[in-house]
């Protein structure tokens, strides 16, 4: 993490670029697609059965045949329950690795250099929790 500066801003601006457009896999725990599920009104079989797929030890959500998230359409439709993987976007290792990383994905993310400030530590703190 020690090309990229001492503090970043971001603030997600719910754009979508990181939830649609390309293939990919969204970890989703076992206790986390119990949250998504109590907070759409459907039983853990449910959404398995029509938003997920098993991937390691858990699930991914599922996409649209243009890679676009199931839960994406304008905005998230499980932002307050979104898994860790989202949830820690764009603090992702992938992402911190190089300053050319960042620069990568800060052209791609409007978010970054908005919003409040995270510290070297903050981001240490929510890479914790990140699957990434």
């Amino acid at each position: 993490m020690n090309p990229i500066p001492g503090s970043i801003r971001f603030a997600c601006q719910g754009c979508g670029h990181c939830c649609t457009g390309e293939p990919g896999t969204v970890y989703v725990s076992l206790a986390e697609t119990i949250r998504i599920a109590a907070y759409l009104c459907l039983t853990p079989a449910e959404l398995k059965q029509t938003f997920l797929f098993p991937f390691r030890d858990g699930y991914s959500i599922r996409e649209d045949k243009y890679g676009n998230c199931l839960f994406y359409d304008g905005s998230c439709g499980i932002y307050p329950v979104r898994p860790a993987q989202c949830h820690s976007f764009p603090f992702w290792l992938k992402n911190l690795s190089s300053l050319e990383a960042w620069r990568e994905v800060e052209r791609e993310c409007p978010g970054i250099g908005r919003g409040p400030l995270y510290s070297q530590e903050a981001v240490r703190r929510i890479l914790r929790f990140s699957p990434l």
